[in-house]
């Protein structure tokens, strides 16, 4: 137990705990909750805090660590994992076996338990899915006291309305409902506001013999652009990830070795070692082949991912050092709808914020991460009124206003512009039935904030 403390996520975007509790055992939880069920406390589950949204940061109450839960055991095509073990340690682990565990967030210093509460995704989600595609099982404590195992395939005893998904390839915002759905599905996403994850089974699948990876730079945007179109439906394709020039520039102090021609980047990974064959594309795409990276070793692999995640790592720097929590996009449109959001962005920045944003993420999925990078106050608030601008946009194209980070508490007010007040509704009675006084993430996805959030 401890006293009153301070509590932030990787945004920046900060809460208070009357006490933080870190259990050892699955009873301790159930007693936690049974406590907090009794007293009617909230109980936020505090996860890594690497997430951009502010749904493990609690505004009062409880905040429940589950640190100590770290089983990782791994079996041939599967892994039996804690909330608390890192993605980088259930890699390390599954590769020791030649297998992975195929949904790539950036953040591999994210928990599990947040992830799977998150359906979060990555840079392999081109391929693959977002984590619930992955969930064989979950064991789960609700504050009813019940402590069991939800196993793929097992339908929920209740009824709920079909609601209506984005035309995208991702979606993380708000419940997922449909008749005869299971219950695996019900609570990955859910954000920590149904239940606390204490186990998971997660499938792994086997490490191809040849992959090719490749951070490819263009000496136009359009070019770029070009190219993502033509090999969206290359069956090999694991990864299509993008940057623009304003990307590379906040980086270039990290990597100096980046081409002065390139306006873009995009970063790829296949299977296979057909090399003759991606020779022929990248110079039907117009790439700047001499000058692009090339690999098929593991260590390739690790220095392309760094690579990747030093955008967010110098976004999240910036505003830190200028004041300010993070202000940008997690917004997704239909596949071929991606020019014209783009297009919007560039637009609309152009004109009110030139030359204070960046652009990069999984283009591949028709899913950027805007982020804008404000020196001002005014600036700030602009960027606020903007990005829900461009929420609405992405609504309107078809998109969805969370792809893969959820709503949190910084961008539950965004829910609104997605579904109905009756469909919200009916996730809210799905709540309830669960946690009659919303005591489980208070705030997260049904909150009224809005504060430019990731």
């Amino acid at each position: 137990m401890g006293t009153a403390v301070r509590i932030a996520d990787a945004s920046g975007f900060e809460g208070w705990a009357e006490r933080i509790v870190v259990p050892e055992t699955e009873e301790q939880v159930r007693e936690i909750l049974a406590e907090a069920a009794r007293t009617e406390t909230p109980v936020t589950i505090l996860g890594s805090r690497t997430g951009l949204t502010g749904s493990c940061v609690p505004q009062g109450g409880w905040a429940v660590s589950l640190e100590r839960f770290r089983k990782l055991e791994i079996e041939d095509g599967f892994a039996r994992v804690g909330p608390a073990v890192t993605l980088l340690e259930l890699r390390d682990a599954a590769a020791k076996t030649r297998q992975f565990y195929a949904p790539d967030p950036t953040e591999i210093s994210a928990s599990i338990g947040g992830s799977i509460a998150t359906n979060a995704s990555g840079s392999r989600s081109f391929r693959f899915g977002s984590t619930r595609r992955h969930l064989r099982a979950l064991r789960v404590a609700l504050l009813d006291g019940t402590v069991r195992w939800f196993r793929r395939g097992e339908t929920i005893d209740f009824d709920v309305p079909v609601l209506p998904n984005p035309q995208t390839t991702k979606n993380t915002a708000g419940y997922r409902l449909a008749p005869g759905m299971d219950w695996v599905d019900l609570f990955c996403g859910s954000e920590g506001t149904l239940g606390v994850t204490l186990e998971a089974e997660v499938a792994l699948l086997p490490i191809p013999k040849h992959l090719l990876s490749g951070v490819v730079f263009f000496g136009s945007d359009d070019d770029a652009l070009d190219a993502v179109a033509r090999w969206r439906t290359i069956p090999e394709l694991r990864m299509l990830e993008y940057a623009d020039r304003p990307s590379l520039d906040l980086i270039r102090s990290r990597y100096p070795e980046i081409p002065r021609a390139a306006q873009a980047v995009l970063l790829i990974e296949a299977e296979g070692d057909d090399l003759d064959a991606w020779e022929q594309r990248l110079e039907e795409s117009h790439a700047l082949i001499e000058a692009s990276w090339f690999g098929l070793e593991a260590k390739d692999r690790e220095r392309f991912r760094a690579f990747r995640h030093a955008f967010p790592e110098a976004v999240v720097e910036t505003n830190r050092k200028r004041g300010f929590m993070n202000m940008g996009t997690d917004y997704a449109v239909p596949l071929d709808k991606d020019r014209e959001m783009l297009r919007y962005y560039r637009e609309r920045l152009e004109a009110e914020l030139p030359g204070r944003y960046v652009i990069y993420g999984h283009l591949g999925d028709a899913h950027l991460h805007l982020n804008i990078l404000p020196t001002t106050a005014e600036e700030a608030e602009k960027a606020r009124h903007m990005l829900r601008e461009f929420a609405e946009q992405a609504v309107k194209l078809g998109g969805t206003v969370s792809a893969e980070h959820g709503l949190g508490k910084r961008k539950a007010g965004l829910l609104t512009l997605q579904y109905t007040p009756e469909q919200i509704e009916a996730m809210r009675a799905v709540k309830r039935r669960f946690d009659p006084h919303e005591l489980l993430g208070r705030g997260t996805l049904f909150g009224s904030g809005f504060t430019g959030a990731l």
